[in-house]
């Protein structure tokens, strides 16, 4: 499978395991799971035919850790617009998280935060680095800082996926450091 092939694939798979699993028939578990080889039927019946091999290699190759696998089950670590549960457990962040975003998005965010939108949860980064990362997805990136420790003992509640993600429902603007 070709690097462009990989890409493709990944993102497709992404589609159907965070947010449009009806596309080819299939049906996620409570907790966002599907077995691998119902996956990979569905996809071949619908003209996207995927091997096992090049599935394990698209999930090991994925630096963001977007998949799990479990057994002979597959699911997204975080991103999902479908009713899923994750089974995560409330965790106290670190003082300070970060987002990425880019310019244009500034007004909307400072006059009304960060809102999930139709996904479960608000992604925000440990680092900066990770923040400009996912930014520069839609231009060049501005990296706003987030007052996570501050959030939790106001009683907000933070997750962190799988893959090192942190996960909240919403960030007031008030919570959010802007770029000079």
């Amino acid at each position: 499978m070709s690097a462009y092939d990989q890409k493709r694939t990944s993102k497709f798979l992404s589609l159907l395991l965070r947010h449009r699993p009806e596309l080819i028939g299939i049906r996620l578990d409570h907790g966002g799971w599907v077995d691998i080889d119902d996956l990979l039927d569905a996809m071949k019946r619908h003209g996207q035919a995927l091997y096992r091999e090049d599935l394990m290699e698209i999930v090991k190759a994925d630096l963001k850790g977007r998949y799990a696998i479990v057994g002979n089950r597959i699911r997204a670590n975080q991103g999902h617009s479908v009713e899923v549960d994750l089974g995560l457990e409330p965790v106290e962040p670190p003082e300070y998280l970060y987002h990425g975003t880019v310019e244009q998005f500034l007004p909307a965010i400072r006059n009304q935060g960060l809102v999930r939108g139709r996904r479960h949860h608000v992604h925000l980064s440990e680092d900066a680095e990770t923040a400009t990362a996912v930014g520069s997805r839609r231009g060049k990136a501005v990296v706003l800082v987030i007052e996570a420790g501050r959030m939790h003992r106001d009683r907000h509640t933070f997750y962190q996926s799988h893959n090192g993600v942190w996960l909240t429902n919403d960030v007031a603007s008030g919570y959010i450091v802007f770029p000079e």
